[in-house]
């Protein structure tokens, strides 16, 4: 592993703490997620109702990733991450309250998906001063791999765990993790000051201000769209796994390893990526990842046997590591004032659109075959991806004062 890869990222002592802190908060998150779900089930024998409580955890990215991102310039970083922990510790503990109504529960969701969207944004914003220089790229990689990993194997635990406590106990577990993760990053990271000056508008006002700003400026608005739109279309797959594999007469089993087969891909691509491939490459290959992306996927129009699925499934997921260069080329393109806020819409982003390509999928998927949809989506991904590269080929870069910590990227 090379000076520049993760085990760089893991010397710097304030990174290991935000490292730690993640992955007992994500740990904690994906048991939440799946008891909540089991607790919504077991009261209301309502698959519909259990089914929304990823929607709903997923629903608040956009709104809080568009009325909140004003936040991160407002209020310093280790604040506002030990705060949004506390925060959901508590709205863990409530959740776990006995004999609380459903619609309760479900708002407390709600709100819980919020808050994760501040946090998320709070990280991703203070990343470049806690990794500076070439180390920013891998250590972000790392954190990627920590959620593939913690979606991978997570819900299969955490089924495993159930087995001995109830959900509500696993909830009051979930709001351990939060504190246990406060309490990492108040110990081990610096205080340091909001980035933003000081404004007199409303936090509403300055936000979509923020976003309009970030928007106007073409090279970032090219790097966003594409960010969020690839992933949208790259989860069809896993949304319409459950069907697939029902085509096929076969059972949860073969489901598992279809929805499995993208994350194990994706997670060894980018370890792989992020060591092997020097930086100006992961920024030069940005376009083929993302055609190798697709291209495995256009095998559903002939509906494949399910291990050839599965296998088309894990090549597709192995080019993932395309937000390798993304990384890259955002922190190049943000002007030094935006870049917190770039970075924070950039993850919320991410998190609303994959929820709408879930949607979308189920929702096409009552109309055409689960394979041609997953077809029809890779298609789509295939004429974006070439319309964008193109697009941006043709358009003059604009002057745009570029942070120092992206240009020792370089």
């Amino acid at each position: 592993m090379t000076e520049s890869g993760y085990r760089a990222a893991l010397r710097i002592p304030e990174f290991r703490a935000v490292f730690a802190a993640h992955i007992v908060a994500m740990a904690g998150t994906v048991m939440a997620n799946f008891a909540l779900t089991v607790l919504v089930y077991t009261r209301t024998q309502s698959p519909l109702l259990s089914g929304l409580v990823f929607t709903i955890v997923l629903a608040p990215h956009l709104i809080g990733g568009t009325f909140l991102s004003a936040l991160v310039d407002r209020i310093p970083a280790r604040r506002l991450l030990v705060a949004c922990n506390l925060i959901s510790a508590a709205l863990a503990a409530t959740m776990a309250a006995p004999g609380i109504p459903i619609a309760v529960l479900l708002v407390l969701a709600l709100a819980l998906g919020m808050v994760e969207t501040v946090f998320i944004g709070a990280r991703a914003a203070t990343l470049p001063d806690v990794l500076p220089g070439d180390v920013y790229v891998p250590g972000r990689s790392l954190m990627r791999v920590i959620s593939q990993g913690a979606q991978t194997i997570g819900y299969a635990l955490s089924g495993l765990l159930m087995t001995a406590l109830s959900p509500a106990q696993v909830l009051l577990l979930n709001g351990g993790c939060f504190v246990a993760s406060a309490l990492i990053l108040r110990v081990g990271t610096r205080d340091r000051a909001a980035p933003g000056p000081g404004s007199q508008h409303s936090l509403l006002r300055d936000s979509m201000s923020g976003l309009g700003q970030v928007m106007r400026v073409p090279a970032l608005r090219d790097i966003l769209v594409l960010g969020w739109a690839v992933p949208a279309l790259a989860v069809v797959p896993e949304a319409l796994a459950v069907p697939y594999a029902a085509s096929w007469q076969a059972g949860t089993l073969a489901a598992g390893l279809l929805m499995s087969a993208i994350p194990i891909g994706t997670l060894l691509g980018e370890i792989a990526a992020s060591n092997m491939l020097p930086a100006r490459w992961q920024v030069r290959l940005i376009y083929p990842a993302i055609l190798g992306v697709f291209v495995p996927l256009l095998v559903f129009l002939a509906r494949p046997v399910l291990w050839l699925a599965v296998l088309a499934l894990f090549v597709s997921g192995t080019f993932a590591w395309f937000h390798l260069g993304q990384d890259r080329r955002l922190l190049d393109a943000a002007p030094e004032h935006l870049r917190g806020r770039a970075l924070s819409i950039q993850s919320a982003g991410l998190m609303f659109w994959q929820g709408v390509g879930f949607a979308g999928a189920g929702a096409a998927a009552e109309l055409l075959a689960p394979g041609l949809v997953i077809f029809l989506a890779a298609m789509i991904g295939i004429g974006f991806a070439l319309f964008v590269a193109v697009s941006s080929g043709r358009r003059t870069p604009d002057p745009v004062a570029v942070p120092e910590v992206a240009r020792s990227e370089q």
